[in-house]
């Protein structure tokens, strides 16, 4: 072999060698960035634990389970009622005729309601609206798999937050329903929802959580923390239960808003659980109160009653009775401080009530008629006074 073949095969080996280490030393720092199959399944999201795959019998099972456990509630209530008379009768010369009233002009009628409810011990308590049952004479719950109706009686309930429990004598082996933890649950979750709407007993309908802590108001109810979920509630869903894949509650059915679709709402039982006990074993909660009603101050209300600067909030009225009305507070005072802690609006003023005790004797500094004064009030219990 020539000197010159040698060197070429020289070469060849060379470069041979060169583009062996480069690939080798391209494959160790690609290999961090390019993984392996395997180890792209191991680094990859994860659908949720909860996901339902199609045609499974997660929610049909949960569904048996829990159904025998929801109950329909019907109420009766006498109402009067005015006729509905000519505009002739209404003519007040003619009422005054017959002495102020017009013969027959009023009549008793029966109001009846329906709405849902779930048990929740195997001794027959029962959660459901407030709404529901609040103002009826006769309460009626229907059992899945008894003959008929028991009567069922109220042995707690509270208006704002919407909550009462009912108690049947149906034996000591009834079904129930467990109570969840809502502060778990995440948004797009899937929720079961089993009531009666419109009449139509055990409809199921299911959905996701929408979105939580929604508040709304309902008429005179003003909600704090609402689950939201477009599982379709229906009049007569009030108080059945809403359900996790676990088949536990984690709220109760309330309220639907009639001008959208797919937008339900639950109380979360985060908010029943605190209060549940003291629902059955005092029939009530206690709830703290001024007995004022309030408006923040404005510029032009600071400007006309001698304030500085806006500031605290002004009682526009008082409850007569209430708590402010006995310890002497008056209309168009500023309360400027509970206890030396400033009130800078209506809401700081709620939220400073709200964590008092029913008894508790607070001072309260007011601005009034140019002066400051410090006026002792004793809170009173918003429930009482309503009684």
């Amino acid at each position: 072999m020539t000197e010159q073949g040698t060197r070429k095969i020289a070469l060849y080996v060379l470069a041979a060698f060169v583009i062996g280490v480069v690939l080798t030393v391209g494959a160790f720092y690609l290999v961090p960035i390019l993984p392996s199959q395997a180890q792209q399944e191991s680094t990859s999201v994860q659908a949720p634990a909860v996901s339902v795959p199609v045609g499974s019998n997660v929610i049909p099972d949960i569904v048996q389970r829990t159904s025998p456990a929801v109950v329909l509630i019907e109420t009766t209530a006498e109402k009067k009622t005015r006729l509905n008379y000519d505009p002739f009768f209404n003519d007040p010369f003619f009422r005054e005729f017959f002495g102020g009233r017009l013969p027959f002009d009023s009549r008793t009628e029966v109001v009846r309601g329906m709405g849902s409810g779930f048990i929740i011990s195997r001794d027959g308590y029962i959660l459901t609206n407030e709404h529901v049952v609040s103002g009826a004479d006769q309460i009626q719950v229907t059992i899945v798999g008894h003959d008929k109706p028991y009567k069922a009686r109220i042995v707690g309930a509270d208006h704002d937050l919407d909550l009462a429990v009912l108690k049947v004598d149906a034996g000591n082996n009834l079904p129930f329903l467990a109570l969840g933890d809502s502060d778990k649950v995440r948004v797009g979750e899937w929720a079961i929802a089993i009531g009666n709407p419109h009449g139509l007993d055990h409809t199921v309908t299911v959905g996701v959580i929408s979105a939580k802590g929604r508040p709304v108001s309902v008429q005179d109810r003003n909600y704090k923390n609402l689950l939201q979920t477009d599982a379709s509630i229906n009049p007569g869903n009030s108080g059945g239960p809403l359900l996790n894949l676990n088949g536990e509650v984690i709220g109760i059915n309330t309220a639907v808003n009639a001008a959208a679709q797919g937008i339900g709402f639950a109380i979360p039982t985060s908010t029943v659980k605190p209060v549940l006990e003291t629902l059955i074993t005092k029939g009530k909660l206690l709830r703290p109160w001024l007995g004022v009603y309030i408006q923040s101050v404005t510029q032009d209300i600071a400007s006309s009653l001698g304030l500085s600067k806006p500031e605290g909030v002004l009682i526009t009225s008082l409850v007569e009775g209430g708590p402010a009305y006995k310890a002497g507070l008056e209309q168009y005072d500023v309360i400027l401080e509970i206890d030396k802690q400033k009130i800078s609006d209506t809401g700081a003023l709620t939220a400073k009530v709200e964590k008092l005790q029913v008894g508790q004797k607070v001072n309260v500094l007011v601005f009034r008629n140019g002066k400051y004064l410090l006026v002792p009030v004793v809170i009173g219990d918003k429930n009482s006074n309503n009684q």
